[in-house]
Protein backbone atom coordinates (compact mmCIF):
# COMPACT_ATOMS: atom_id res chain seq x y z
CA UNK A 1 0.00 0.00 0.00
CA UNK A 2 1.42 3.40 -0.97
CA UNK A 3 2.05 6.26 1.42
CA UNK A 4 0.83 9.86 1.26
CA UNK A 5 3.85 11.21 -0.65
CA UNK A 6 3.46 8.52 -3.32
CA UNK A 7 -0.23 9.31 -3.69
CA UNK A 8 0.66 12.97 -4.20
CA UNK A 9 3.17 12.02 -6.89
CA UNK A 10 0.59 9.88 -8.72
CA UNK A 11 -1.96 12.72 -8.58
CA UNK A 12 0.57 15.14 -10.08
CA UNK A 13 1.33 12.67 -12.89
CA UNK A 14 -2.39 12.25 -13.51
CA UNK A 15 -2.91 15.98 -13.85
CA UNK A 16 0.13 16.19 -16.15
CA UNK A 17 -1.24 13.46 -18.43
CA UNK A 18 -4.67 15.12 -18.57
CA UNK A 19 -3.05 18.48 -19.32
CA UNK A 20 -1.00 16.98 -22.14
CA UNK A 21 -4.13 15.32 -23.58
CA UNK A 22 -5.93 18.68 -23.61
CA UNK A 23 -2.87 20.32 -25.16
CA UNK A 24 -2.80 17.74 -28.01
CA UNK A 25 -6.45 18.48 -28.81
CA UNK A 26 -5.87 22.23 -28.79
CA UNK A 27 -2.75 21.83 -30.94
CA UNK A 28 -4.57 19.62 -33.46
CA UNK A 29 -7.68 21.79 -33.64
CA UNK A 30 -5.67 24.97 -34.33
CA UNK A 31 -3.33 23.12 -36.69
CA UNK A 32 -6.17 21.82 -38.87
CA UNK A 33 -7.82 25.24 -38.90
CA UNK A 34 -4.61 26.89 -40.12
CA UNK A 35 -3.61 24.20 -42.65
CA UNK A 36 -7.09 24.13 -44.24
CA UNK A 37 -7.25 27.93 -44.31
CA UNK A 38 -10.50 28.06 -42.41
CA UNK A 39 -12.52 25.90 -44.82
CA UNK A 40 -13.86 23.81 -41.93
CA UNK A 41 -15.52 24.80 -38.67
CA UNK A 42 -13.73 24.74 -35.31
CA UNK A 43 -15.86 21.74 -34.30
CA UNK A 44 -14.87 19.79 -37.43
CA UNK A 45 -11.21 20.48 -36.65
CA UNK A 46 -11.67 19.39 -33.04
CA UNK A 47 -13.60 16.26 -34.08
CA UNK A 48 -10.88 15.29 -36.56
CA UNK A 49 -8.31 15.64 -33.77
CA UNK A 50 -10.42 13.58 -31.35
CA UNK A 51 -11.00 10.60 -33.67
CA UNK A 52 -7.29 10.59 -34.54
CA UNK A 53 -6.21 10.53 -30.88
CA UNK A 54 -8.87 7.95 -30.00
CA UNK A 55 -7.95 5.82 -33.06
CA UNK A 56 -11.64 5.43 -33.88
CA UNK A 57 -10.99 5.46 -37.64
CA UNK A 58 -14.26 6.88 -38.96
CA UNK A 59 -12.44 8.32 -41.95
CA UNK A 60 -11.22 11.82 -42.77
CA UNK A 61 -13.74 14.43 -41.70
CA UNK A 62 -11.40 16.94 -43.29
CA UNK A 63 -10.36 16.28 -46.88
CA UNK A 64 -6.58 15.86 -46.88
CA UNK A 65 -6.18 14.08 -50.25
CA UNK A 66 -4.16 17.00 -51.63
CA UNK A 67 -3.00 18.52 -48.35
CA UNK A 68 0.30 16.86 -47.36
CA UNK A 69 1.03 19.20 -44.37
CA UNK A 70 -2.37 18.26 -42.86
CA UNK A 71 -1.57 14.57 -43.23
CA UNK A 72 1.80 15.10 -41.50
CA UNK A 73 -0.10 16.88 -38.71
CA UNK A 74 -2.43 13.85 -38.44
CA UNK A 75 0.57 11.51 -38.06
CA UNK A 76 2.02 13.76 -35.33
CA UNK A 77 -1.32 13.94 -33.50
CA UNK A 78 -1.68 10.15 -33.69
CA UNK A 79 1.76 9.55 -32.19
CA UNK A 80 1.35 12.16 -29.44
CA UNK A 81 -2.22 11.07 -28.66
CA UNK A 82 -1.42 7.35 -28.47
CA UNK A 83 1.56 7.96 -26.19
CA UNK A 84 -0.46 10.30 -24.00
CA UNK A 85 -3.39 7.87 -23.66
CA UNK A 86 -1.03 5.02 -22.82
CA UNK A 87 0.55 7.15 -20.08
CA UNK A 88 -2.87 8.17 -18.74
CA UNK A 89 -4.17 4.57 -18.56
CA UNK A 90 -0.95 3.41 -16.87
CA UNK A 91 -1.24 6.08 -14.17
CA UNK A 92 -4.92 5.25 -13.52
CA UNK A 93 -4.12 1.51 -13.30
CA UNK A 94 -1.33 2.09 -10.80
CA UNK A 95 -3.56 4.37 -8.72
CA UNK A 96 -6.36 1.78 -8.59
CA UNK A 97 -4.08 -1.11 -7.69
CA UNK A 98 -1.78 0.60 -5.23
CA UNK A 99 -4.43 2.50 -3.28
CA UNK A 100 -6.25 -0.79 -2.44
CA UNK A 101 -9.62 0.19 -3.87
CA UNK A 102 -11.10 -3.18 -2.95
CA UNK A 103 -9.95 -2.74 0.64
CA UNK A 104 -11.54 0.70 0.83
CA UNK A 105 -14.87 -0.60 -0.43
CA UNK A 106 -14.71 -3.52 2.03
CA UNK A 107 -14.07 -1.15 4.95
CA UNK A 108 -17.05 0.97 3.97
CA UNK A 109 -19.28 -2.10 3.83
CA UNK A 110 -18.07 -3.16 7.28
CA UNK A 111 -18.68 0.31 8.73
CA UNK A 112 -22.25 0.26 7.40
CA UNK A 113 -22.79 -3.23 8.83
CA UNK A 114 -21.49 -2.10 12.24
CA UNK A 115 -23.99 0.78 12.40
CA UNK A 116 -26.82 -1.77 12.09
CA UNK A 117 -25.67 -3.93 15.04
CA UNK A 118 -27.62 -4.03 18.30
CA UNK A 119 -26.66 -5.97 21.43
CA UNK A 120 -23.26 -6.95 20.10
CA UNK A 121 -19.84 -7.09 21.82
CA UNK A 122 -16.71 -5.00 21.29
CA UNK A 123 -13.36 -6.86 21.42
CA UNK A 124 -10.53 -4.45 22.20
CA UNK A 125 -7.40 -6.40 21.33
CA UNK A 126 -7.21 -9.29 18.90
CA UNK A 127 -4.28 -11.43 19.97
CA UNK A 128 -4.55 -15.08 20.98
CA UNK A 129 -7.02 -14.35 23.78
CA UNK A 130 -9.12 -12.13 21.52
CA UNK A 131 -9.28 -14.76 18.79
CA UNK A 132 -10.41 -17.42 21.28
CA UNK A 133 -13.15 -15.09 22.51
CA UNK A 134 -14.18 -14.46 18.91
CA UNK A 135 -14.47 -18.22 18.31
CA UNK A 136 -16.69 -18.57 21.38
CA UNK A 137 -18.96 -15.68 20.36
CA UNK A 138 -19.33 -17.11 16.87
CA UNK A 139 -20.07 -20.60 18.22
CA UNK A 140 -22.92 -19.18 20.32
CA UNK A 141 -24.33 -16.92 17.55
CA UNK A 142 -23.30 -13.62 19.09
CA UNK A 143 -22.15 -10.66 17.02
CA UNK A 144 -18.97 -8.71 17.76
CA UNK A 145 -16.68 -5.99 16.43
CA UNK A 146 -12.93 -6.44 16.87
CA UNK A 147 -10.48 -3.54 17.27
CA UNK A 148 -6.70 -3.83 17.04
CA UNK A 149 -3.75 -1.71 15.95
CA UNK A 150 -2.20 -4.61 14.01
CA UNK A 151 -4.14 -4.92 10.78
CA UNK A 152 -2.54 -8.27 9.85
CA UNK A 153 -4.11 -10.02 12.87
CA UNK A 154 -7.54 -8.80 11.87
CA UNK A 155 -7.25 -9.59 8.17
CA UNK A 156 -5.81 -13.07 8.78
CA UNK A 157 -8.83 -13.96 10.90
CA UNK A 158 -11.27 -12.39 8.42
CA UNK A 159 -9.77 -14.41 5.55
CA UNK A 160 -10.95 -17.54 7.37
CA UNK A 161 -14.16 -15.95 8.67
CA UNK A 162 -15.50 -13.61 5.95
CA UNK A 163 -18.38 -12.35 8.08
CA UNK A 164 -16.11 -10.84 10.73
CA UNK A 165 -16.46 -7.09 11.42
CA UNK A 166 -13.42 -5.15 12.58
CA UNK A 167 -11.84 -1.69 12.90
CA UNK A 168 -8.14 -0.90 12.65
CA UNK A 169 -6.97 1.56 15.29
CA UNK A 170 -6.49 2.39 18.97
CA UNK A 171 -9.30 0.92 21.09
CA UNK A 172 -8.75 3.51 23.84
CA UNK A 173 -9.77 6.31 21.47
CA UNK A 174 -13.27 7.71 21.93
CA UNK A 175 -14.06 7.89 18.21
CA UNK A 176 -12.91 4.32 17.64
CA UNK A 177 -15.22 2.92 20.32
CA UNK A 178 -18.14 4.98 19.04
CA UNK A 179 -17.43 3.73 15.50
CA UNK A 180 -17.61 0.18 16.88
CA UNK A 181 -21.19 0.87 18.02
CA UNK A 182 -20.45 1.12 21.75
CA UNK A 183 -23.73 2.92 22.43
CA UNK A 184 -25.72 -0.09 21.18
CA UNK A 185 -23.30 -2.76 22.44
CA UNK A 186 -24.13 -5.25 25.20
CA UNK A 187 -20.58 -5.55 26.50
CA UNK A 188 -16.91 -4.76 25.95
CA UNK A 189 -13.77 -6.87 26.35
CA UNK A 190 -10.55 -5.02 27.27
CA UNK A 191 -8.14 -7.81 26.39
CA UNK A 192 -4.92 -6.33 25.02
CA UNK A 193 -1.59 -7.65 26.32
CA UNK A 194 -0.87 -4.34 28.11
CA UNK A 195 -2.55 -3.69 31.49
CA UNK A 196 -2.15 0.08 31.15
CA UNK A 197 -3.85 0.03 27.74
CA UNK A 198 -6.70 -2.10 29.15
CA UNK A 199 -7.08 0.41 31.98
CA UNK A 200 -7.43 3.28 29.49
CA UNK A 201 -9.99 1.30 27.48
CA UNK A 202 -12.05 0.67 30.63
CA UNK A 203 -12.02 4.35 31.58
CA UNK A 204 -12.92 5.50 28.06
CA UNK A 205 -15.73 2.97 27.66
CA UNK A 206 -17.28 3.78 31.03
CA UNK A 207 -17.16 7.51 30.29
CA UNK A 208 -18.94 7.01 26.97
CA UNK A 209 -21.47 4.50 28.32
CA UNK A 210 -21.47 4.04 32.11
CA UNK A 211 -23.95 1.14 31.99
CA UNK A 212 -21.97 -1.10 29.65
CA UNK A 213 -20.55 -4.32 31.09
CA UNK A 214 -16.75 -4.48 30.81
CA UNK A 215 -14.68 -7.63 31.21
CA UNK A 216 -10.94 -6.93 31.43
CA UNK A 217 -7.80 -9.00 31.04
CA UNK A 218 -5.17 -8.46 33.74
CA UNK A 219 -1.62 -9.68 33.31
CA UNK A 220 -0.38 -8.59 36.75
CA UNK A 221 -2.73 -9.39 39.60
CA UNK A 222 -1.59 -6.24 41.44
CA UNK A 223 -3.36 -4.17 38.74
CA UNK A 224 -6.73 -5.84 39.18
CA UNK A 225 -7.88 -3.44 41.91
CA UNK A 226 -7.04 -0.44 39.71
CA UNK A 227 -9.15 -1.90 36.91
CA UNK A 228 -12.00 -2.56 39.30
CA UNK A 229 -11.92 1.04 40.52
CA UNK A 230 -11.83 2.24 36.89
CA UNK A 231 -15.14 0.45 36.29
CA UNK A 232 -14.39 -3.09 35.14
CA UNK A 233 -17.28 -5.39 36.03
CA UNK A 234 -15.16 -8.54 35.84
CA UNK A 235 -11.41 -9.08 35.73
CA UNK A 236 -9.71 -12.23 34.49
CA UNK A 237 -6.07 -13.13 34.92
CA UNK A 238 -5.06 -15.77 32.33
CA UNK A 239 -2.21 -16.98 34.56
CA UNK A 240 -4.50 -17.45 37.57
CA UNK A 241 -7.26 -19.06 35.49
CA UNK A 242 -4.76 -21.33 33.76
CA UNK A 243 -3.39 -22.45 37.11
CA UNK A 244 -6.86 -23.31 38.38
CA UNK A 245 -7.59 -25.23 35.18
CA UNK A 246 -4.41 -27.28 35.51
CA UNK A 247 -5.18 -28.05 39.17
CA UNK A 248 -8.73 -29.10 38.25
CA UNK A 249 -7.41 -31.44 35.57
CA UNK A 250 -5.47 -33.23 38.32
CA UNK A 251 -7.96 -33.37 41.20
CA UNK A 252 -11.31 -33.53 39.30
CA UNK A 253 -10.42 -35.00 35.89
CA UNK A 254 -13.90 -36.30 35.08
CA UNK A 255 -15.50 -32.88 35.60
CA UNK A 256 -12.91 -31.27 33.34
CA UNK A 257 -13.43 -34.02 30.78
CA UNK A 258 -17.20 -33.41 30.87
CA UNK A 259 -16.78 -29.68 30.32
CA UNK A 260 -14.33 -30.24 27.47
CA UNK A 261 -16.67 -32.72 25.81
CA UNK A 262 -19.56 -30.28 26.18
CA UNK A 263 -17.57 -27.61 24.32
CA UNK A 264 -16.52 -30.03 21.57
CA UNK A 265 -19.96 -31.52 20.92
CA UNK A 266 -21.71 -30.82 17.64
CA UNK A 267 -24.45 -28.93 19.49
CA UNK A 268 -21.93 -26.39 20.92
CA UNK A 269 -23.41 -26.73 24.42
CA UNK A 270 -22.65 -24.00 26.94
CA UNK A 271 -23.75 -22.99 30.43
CA UNK A 272 -25.90 -20.00 29.46
CA UNK A 273 -27.66 -17.31 31.47
CA UNK A 274 -30.97 -15.82 30.35
CA UNK A 275 -32.26 -12.73 32.21
CA UNK A 276 -35.98 -12.43 32.93
CA UNK A 277 -37.38 -9.26 31.23
CA UNK A 278 -38.49 -6.36 33.40
CA UNK A 279 -42.03 -6.53 31.96
CA UNK A 280 -42.40 -10.21 32.85
CA UNK A 281 -45.43 -11.01 35.05
CA UNK A 282 -44.41 -13.34 37.94
CA UNK A 283 -45.35 -16.95 37.19
CA UNK A 284 -44.47 -20.39 38.54
CA UNK A 285 -41.61 -21.75 36.52
CA UNK A 286 -43.63 -24.87 35.76
CA UNK A 287 -46.14 -22.81 33.73
CA UNK A 288 -43.45 -21.93 31.20
CA UNK A 289 -43.08 -25.55 30.11
CA UNK A 290 -39.33 -25.28 29.74
CA UNK A 291 -38.77 -28.57 27.99
CA UNK A 292 -36.61 -29.09 24.93
CA UNK A 293 -33.85 -31.33 23.62
CA UNK A 294 -31.77 -28.20 23.08
CA UNK A 295 -31.40 -27.17 26.75
CA UNK A 296 -31.49 -28.34 30.37
CA UNK A 297 -32.53 -25.91 33.11
CA UNK A 298 -29.98 -25.96 35.94
CA UNK A 299 -30.74 -23.08 38.31
CA UNK A 300 -32.32 -19.69 38.87
CA UNK A 301 -30.64 -16.68 40.47
CA UNK A 302 -32.83 -14.28 42.42
CA UNK A 303 -32.35 -10.50 42.51
CA UNK A 304 -30.89 -10.66 46.02
CA UNK A 305 -28.21 -13.10 44.84
CA UNK A 306 -29.76 -16.27 46.25
CA UNK A 307 -29.58 -19.39 44.10
CA UNK A 308 -32.25 -22.00 43.47
CA UNK A 309 -30.63 -25.09 41.99
CA UNK A 310 -32.86 -27.39 39.96
CA UNK A 311 -35.93 -25.28 40.87
CA UNK A 312 -39.22 -27.16 41.20
CA UNK A 313 -42.28 -26.28 39.13
CA UNK A 314 -43.77 -24.13 41.94
CA UNK A 315 -40.77 -21.78 42.06
CA UNK A 316 -42.05 -18.24 41.34
CA UNK A 317 -40.12 -16.61 38.50
CA UNK A 318 -39.95 -12.79 38.73
CA UNK A 319 -38.47 -9.87 36.73
CA UNK A 320 -34.79 -9.43 37.49
CA UNK A 321 -34.20 -13.14 38.02
CA UNK A 322 -31.75 -15.04 35.81
CA UNK A 323 -32.14 -18.55 34.47
CA UNK A 324 -29.07 -20.77 34.18
CA UNK A 325 -29.26 -23.53 31.61
CA UNK A 326 -26.99 -25.91 29.76
CA UNK A 327 -28.00 -25.10 26.20
CA UNK A 328 -26.97 -24.85 22.59
CA UNK A 329 -27.23 -21.50 20.81
CA UNK A 330 -30.62 -22.62 19.49
CA UNK A 331 -31.73 -23.67 22.98
CA UNK A 332 -30.84 -20.25 24.41
CA UNK A 333 -32.85 -18.57 21.67
CA UNK A 334 -35.81 -20.88 22.38
CA UNK A 335 -35.87 -19.87 26.06
CA UNK A 336 -35.56 -16.16 25.17
CA UNK A 337 -38.40 -16.46 22.65
CA UNK A 338 -40.58 -18.29 25.21
CA UNK A 339 -40.06 -15.53 27.80
CA UNK A 340 -40.93 -12.86 25.22
CA UNK A 341 -44.09 -14.73 24.24
CA UNK A 342 -45.15 -14.82 27.91
CA UNK A 343 -45.05 -11.02 28.01
CA UNK A 344 -48.12 -10.92 25.81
Amino acid sequence: MINTSQIGYIVRLLWLALGMLVAVHIFGTIGYMLLTEGKYSWFDCFYMTFITVATIGFGEIIDMSSNQPARILTVAIGILGAGNLSMLFSIVTVALLETDLNGSLRRRRMEKAITKLKGHYVLCGFGRVGRNIAHELEATNRHFVAIDEERDKLQDYRDKNPGMLYLHGDASDDDMLLAAGLEDARGLFAITEDDSRNLMIIITAKQLKPTIRVVARCQETRNSEKMRKAGADAIVSPDFTGGMRIASAMIRPHVVSFLDEMLKSEKNLRIEEIPIPAAFIPKPIGSLKLRSANYVLLAARERNGNWQFNPDKEFLLKPGFTLIAMASALGRQEIEALLIDMLG
